[in-house]
């Protein structure tokens, strides 16, 4: 929570404790994944719902810092097949360079030693479990092709791991939503 990049501060500060204390979520309702998660996977298993798993797609094609296994060890040559890499669930990963600069880019005022080099991240066996998946794309945290491009291998269930958002196709209910301005275009453009 003293971190000031921390999501706990951010959803806490942005959006529960702008609500009406009468109609806020009590925070035994609030599970937020700590560095030894067992916790968090548990409060899976507690026979509680979870209706909405509410996310954004980074540039690495990520959601929930779910980004590309790195290509080494038995994955050097190639990536997981989708099957094992929904296995993975809620833990400690080592952020991609790129995500790392995305993190500085968007939230840290260009400040890349800001930025941690890890994140807790809640895996796909926890977000197969969720009913519905809602995934925002506002133009700020991917690129006007990367957007189209998870749009279409979602939509046409082309799932590789190599883009991690495109296991998304294979949850039963996943909803984009585009804010219009945010989009972009896809014009080649020197600067």
């Amino acid at each position: 929570m003293s971190h000031p990049l921390s999501f706990e501060r951010c959803d806490r500060e942005l959006c529960f404790s702008r609500i009406r204390k009468e109609l806020r979520m009590p925070d035994a309702h609030l599970h937020f994944p700590k560095a030894d998660t067992a916790v968090y996977r548990q409060s899976w298993n507690a026979g509680v719902r979870c209706a909405v798993m509410q996310g954004g797609q980074g540039d690495v094609k990520h959601w929930a810092f779910n980004d590309p296994l790195p290509r080494r060890g038995r994955h050097k040559d190639q990536p997981p097949a989708p099957a094992e890499y929904r296995k993975l669930t809620t833990r400690v990963v080592n952020l991609h360079p790129l995500t790392i600069a995305q993190n500085a880019r968007t939230s840290g005022g260009g400040n890349i030693s800001l930025v941690p080099t890890e994140a807790i991240s809640v895996g796909p066996a926890e977000t197969w479990q969720a009913e519905k998946v809602s995934i925002w794309q506002a133009g700020m945290h991917d690129n006007p092709f990367g957007q189209r491009l998870t749009t279409w291998m979602i939509a046409n269930k082309i799932v590789d791991t190599a883009v991690p958002m495109s296991l998304l196709a294979e949850h039963p209910n996943v909803q984009f939503n585009f804010y219009r301005k945010g989009l972009g275009v896809c014009d080649v453009e020197m600067h």
